[in-house]
């Protein structure tokens, strides 16, 4: 264990937000925290990063209660990715990614070449090497978001709290962010809302549900399609795919009549593609029905 929440509670605008709420992240591995809007993800994540301290219970840290851990030595070993950046910063994408260094140099401290090191692997790392010399009030949102995981990266953590990290990342970025952060053996928290993702990167997950914890366990035992019924409403199955991977199928209801008519209008007929002048690819495209 590194890091841990004991039967926490937090409260805010005297609104119960946490209501004795215990979890615990492997070390080394991912822990996923799932919930609906409003469960109490995010709340409970400031709290495991020591933003804020609960009413009642205890947020450990290697056995530690955090509150008791020196700011410098947290600062140090935990790092925080937000959901939401800050959009007026006049920086490049390497000066961002610095800042995740500034733990490790104190007050005075000088730019070593163990700092340059760290920052030039986050930026591999996360693909945005090529970007480091642009702004960052010039970057698309997914861009931050990878901009700050990379300063996250750059801190060289033991323990990296990320809230719903795929946010603004088209599909390919999001998978290869989970990948990446699967296969850091840092212990990882994040909060993430596509149960699918859940499923197939965390080692464990923690069911959240109005500011209670309803489970915690490895993916295939606490995403069931009799859990997913209760707490989110929606009817799923489980399975896996070629690669063994768990993975979470929701149910949607059949289009309607009026819907499947308006379908077959969107497909492309081939001799208009070739009219168009469409490449091959297009015309495959044309045919999936």
């Amino acid at each position: 264990m590194t890091l841990a929440a004991r039967d926490v509670s937090w409260s805010a605008g005297g609104r119960r937000i946490l209501n004795g709420v215990s979890v615990t992240a492997p070390a080394g591995g991912v822990l996923g925290l799932v919930g609906p809007n409003g469960s109490g993800k995010s709340s409970l994540l400031r709290l495991l990063g020591g933003l804020r301290r609960p009413d009642a219970g205890d947020v450990l840290l290697d056995g530690r209660p955090v509150s008791r851990v020196r700011r410098a030595e947290l600062a140090r070993r935990l790092a925080f990715v937000e959901q939401h950046s800050a959009t007026e910063m006049q920086l490049r994408v390497r000066d961002v990614v610095s800042l995740g260094r500034t733990p490790h140099r104190g007050a005075w401290g000088g730019w070593t070449p163990a700092d340059e090191a760290a920052v030039a692997a986050a930026l591999e790392t996360t693909g945005m090497t090529g970007r480091a010399g642009q702004s960052w009030s010039t970057l698309s949102g997914g861009e931050r978001q990878r901009v700050q995981v990379a300063r996250a990266l750059a801190q060289e953590p033991r323990e990296i709290l990320l809230d719903e990290p795929t946010n603004h990342l088209d599909i390919r970025h999001q998978l290869e962010l989970l990948d990446l952060l699967r296969s850091l053996r840092t212990t990882c928290v994040i909060a993430l809302h596509d149960l699918d993702h859940a499923a197939a990167f965390c080692d464990c997950i923690a069911v959240l549900d109005r500011g209670r914890l309803v489970t915690q366990g490895l993916p295939a035992g606490t995403l069931t399609p009799g859990l997913i019924r209760d707490v989110f409403a929606v009817e799923a199955t489980q399975r896996y795919d070629r690669h063994g991977t768990l993975r979470i199928d929701f149910t949607v209801a059949p289009p309607p009549a009026r819907h499947r008519s308006l379908q077959a209008h969107c497909r492309s007929k081939p001799e208009d593609d070739r009219r168009s002048g469409s490449d091959s690819r297009q015309e495959t495209y044309g045919h999936l029905s």
